[in-house]
């Protein structure tokens, strides 16, 4: 049984929006930050890296600079958009270092474990 995205509404309850095509992100690698009962991780937050972003996501375990072509990932760089854990989004926001979020692009399940605010905070300028 092939699991279906939820309904693709963004955090301001608008349509979702796209996260990123280079490289291509989301649970269902289909460019948006798409989410289902089956995404334990809640990968919904579409989030612009920073280098500090990185390092912080290395440290605590989730290596996501280095290269793994063996599962078809370059690795990723400051000034890529991602989508991130909502959880891990969390974390980081709390110890001062996440990095800028398109809103339209964060799916409305995010708000189950990050308050609105708190991405509203993080906000990346648009266009």
């Amino acid at each position: 049984m092939q699991a279906t995205p939820d309904k693709p509404i963004n955090v301001l309850g608008g349509p979702l929006a796209p996260c990123s095509n280079d490289p291509l992100t989301g649970y269902f690698r289909d460019s948006y930050c798409n989410t289902c009962d089956t995404d334990f991780g809640s990968h919904t937050v579409c989030c612009i890296m920073t280098a500090e972003f990185l390092a912080y996501e290395k440290y605590v375990g989730n290596d996501l600079s280095t290269p793994r072509p063996e599962f078809g990932f370059s690795g990723l760089k400051p000034g890529d958009k991602w989508c991130v854990c909502a959880g891990r989004f969390l974390q980081a926001a709390e110890e001062g270092c996440a990095p800028r979020v398109s809103l339209e692009a964060t799916h409305l399940r995010a708000l189950e474990i990050v308050p609105l605010e708190m991405l509203k905070r993080h906000r990346a300028e648009r266009g």
